[in-house]
């Protein structure tokens, strides 16, 4: 089966950043934008800190996903006005000058990822991801398109919010808790930017269209996501679509 085929099939509810109170459709890209980037490794004292916050504050579980404090680690880190300039050079070579400057930026870690979408709460925007931390072996995979991208440092990635995605194991299959045991280091630190979906080169460069949805179609009061008309959800550990019933 062609898996961008089921793509076309898919359908993200979003608020619409272009009208007050607007929910609008559109269709669910199957291409993701990738590439490496040269990036200093963090400092040692950087690092030693991440540490500190993750064990004794985030008490980070196999498959979460967490906010870091930003401000803080900016104070540590005097390269990372160079992790922001790799972004903003590789961004602007694909053709969307001026994207990240737009937009706010958050340090997130996750151990592994279990699948998931993002779609029920950022429909509006895509995902703009630099990873900081070496390769320890663990791949970021979206299930629908079969697509594995080794997370090393320098790994930068943009795809849409709604398209299932996770960090798993190189090797393996699915997410399961088993392959990330508390006496390995499997954290993964990495700046992302949100940006705008209706910004006209980036639903361009993603092949995004809007409005995909029949008139007849009953407009939902919330962000979801609609597999062949119905809602559906994902499962954690194979990323793929569940219907209801």
């Amino acid at each position: 089966m062609n898996p961008l085929a089921h793509q076309h099939r898919l359908t993200s509810w979003f608020w619409s950043d272009e009208g007050d109170e607007v929910i609008r459709s559109r269709c669910v890209s199957g291409i993701v934008l990738t590439n490496t980037v040269d990036i200093p490794a963090p400092p040692p004292r950087l690092l030693a800190d991440w540490e500190r916050e993750i064990s004794t504050r985030l008490d980070l579980e196999p498959g979460d996903v967490e906010e870091m404090p930003l401000a803080r680690a900016r104070a540590r880190w005097p390269d990372f006005k160079h992790c922001v300039q790799a972004i903003v050079d590789w961004t602007s070579a694909l053709g969307l000058p001026g994207v990240v400057a737009a937009s706010d930026v958050a340090l997130m870690v996750c151990r592994g990822a279990r699948y998931h979408h993002d779609g029920e709460q950022y429909g509006s925007a895509v995902f703009c991801n630099l990873f900081v931390s070496n390769d320890k072996g663990l791949d970021l995979h979206f299930p629908s398109i079969d697509l594995r991208i080794p997370l090393t440092r320098g790994t930068v990635v943009i795809f849409d919010t709604c398209q299932p995605h996770g960090v798993i194991r190189r090797h393996g299959d699915g997410f399961s808790t088993a392959d990330f045991p508390a006496d390995q280091d499997f954290t993964q630190l990495f700046l992302t930017w949100e940006l705008p979906v209706e910004n006209e080169r980036i639903a361009q460069a993603l092949g995004i269209v809007f409005d995909t949805a029949p008139s007849a179609s009953p407009q939902p009061a919330e962000e979801q996501v609609w597999l062949d008309g119905i809602r559906v959800t994902l499962c954690p550990d194979s990323g793929r679509w569940i219907k209801p019933g």
